[in-house]
């Protein structure tokens, strides 16, 4: 009996305890319990269990509707989500389409704000530069930047955000080198002196630096190797590079000549001023007076004002011409010009001289570069009286210097798609 009794006892349950560790198995099973599936368990549940008793049969029952129930509430939880299963089923899609096309749409952005931050930056500070520079307490950074910025043909309005034009061109007017009627006196030169000479490398290249600059000088013993190269026919849109000239010469070297029409940056076949060849004018008036550097047919070479009638009584053979403010006289018979102020502002430069033994100078120094800003005219001057110039006239300059040697530019021109092209060139044969 007492056997029979614990086996009633084992038997006998409290469905209250059932139904309570059910609906805990059923909460860990599914995770989260829905109100419904209370309210209808709560709805089956007798009013009140306590004291009753049930057998193995009816605990099986139990159970089993216990399984059926879970089954059931899986399904219509499933049901019931399903739209906001379907509807993360297609964020998650469109996310993963995403992650296929965003990367590089998010590299592109990213590059494109890092150059746009860039510019500003590079804009904001360079103003300030500017600003600094014009409106600060230096006098001498003032007036170097509004010469160096005039003297070019794209950014010269930079001057004028800071500065009015009458300011300017009194700036201009304190800083250059004078002009002169003087004429060089081609008794001063011996030509034969260094063509003669053994002992001179018919041509040397130097390199020459100042605190400001770098730069290439060519030192061509005889003289008569120097003529004027042009393009085939002035007045064309497109001029051409130095060495394109030199290739039609078949000449070795040179650099570029006089002053051209600048009114577009492709228009640069057109010369301004004199130009002769082989004593021929080819471009320019017979009364009309010019700023000239030429050689002679005794190979002398001569700078000085003139028109084109007394440039063929002096003789000469080739010339370029340009205007003072931008290639003033450097040296005339031995004498320094007379420099005002700054003599000009700092950017490439080009020049060329003739040495009292005939011997040839074409120097051309790179500019508007972390190495190499520029030469002024006054540092010109120094390095055309240095190598011993009796006659020195600078060229036109900034994007157009370029010198050319053996088959190739031996400088650093000033432009990211290489030298500018014109319309003349000093050549050597």
């Amino acid at each position: 009996m007492a056997d029979r009794k614990n086996a009633d006892e084992i038997e006998f349950l409290d469905f209250e305890d059932i139904s309570m560790e059910s609906k805990q198995t059923s909460e860990k099973a599914a995770g989260i319990e829905k109100k419904e599936n209370s309210d209808s368990m709560a709805a089956k549940k007798p009013e009140s269990t306590a004291g009753r008793k049930y057998s193995v049969k009816d605990m099986e029952k139990a159970d089993r509707n216990r399984r059926v129930s879970k089954q059931t509430g899986s399904v219509r939880r499933n049901a019931d989500g399903s739209n906001s299963d379907r509807r993360r089923h297609s964020a998650n899609n469109r996310r993963k389409k995403t992650r296929i096309k965003n990367p590089v749409l998010r590299w592109v952005c990213r590059v494109l704000a890092t150059i746009l931050v860039t510019l500003v930056i590079l804009c904001v500070g360079l103003y300030g530069v500017m600003a600094i520079l014009t409106l600060g307490p230096s006098k001498t950074a003032k007036e170097q930047f509004v010469m160096s910025v005039q003297e070019t043909s794209a950014i010269g309005f930079l001057a004028n955000w800071f500065c009015s034009e009458d300011e300017i061109k009194q700036i201009k007017e304190r800083n250059s080198v004078k002009d002169t009627d003087e004429v060089t006196d081609a008794s001063l030169v011996n030509v034969d002196a260094a063509a003669t000479n053994e002992e001179i490398p018919d041509i040397q290249i130097v390199d020459v630096k100042g605190a400001t600059y770098r730069g290439k000088l060519m030192i061509v013993k005889d003289p008569s190797r120097l003529f004027v190269g042009t393009i085939d026919g002035f007045g064309s849109k497109q001029g051409a590079v130095v060495s394109d000239i030199a290739a039609r010469y078949n000449a070795i070297g040179g650099v570029n000549g006089g002053e051209f029409v600048d009114g577009d940056t492709t228009y640069t076949g057109m010369p301004v001023g004199l130009v002769m060849v082989n004593g021929e004018v080819l471009n320019g008036n017979s009364g009309t007076s010019y700023h000239v550097t030429g050689i002679t047919f005794d190979n002398k070479l001569i700078v000085g004002n003139m028109t084109a009638a007394q440039a063929q009584e002096k003789n000469i053979r080739d010339c370029v011409s340009i205007s003072n403010s931008i290639g003033p006289f450097l040296v005339i018979n031995g004498e320094a010009q007379d420099v005002s102020g700054l003599g000009g502002g700092i950017n490439p430069r080009t020049a060329v001289g003739q040495t009292a033994d005939g011997s040839i100078l074409l120097l051309a120094i790179d500019g508007r570069q972390a190495n190499s800003l520029g030469a002024s005219f006054s540092d010109l001057q120094d390095i055309m009286l240095q190598y011993g110039a009796v006659n020195a006239s600078t060229m036109d300059g900034g994007t157009s210097t370029q010198m050319y040697y053996d088959g190739e530019v031996i400088n650093t021109p000033y432009s990211p798609t290489g030298p500018r092209s014109c319309p003349t060139a000093f050549l050597i044969k």
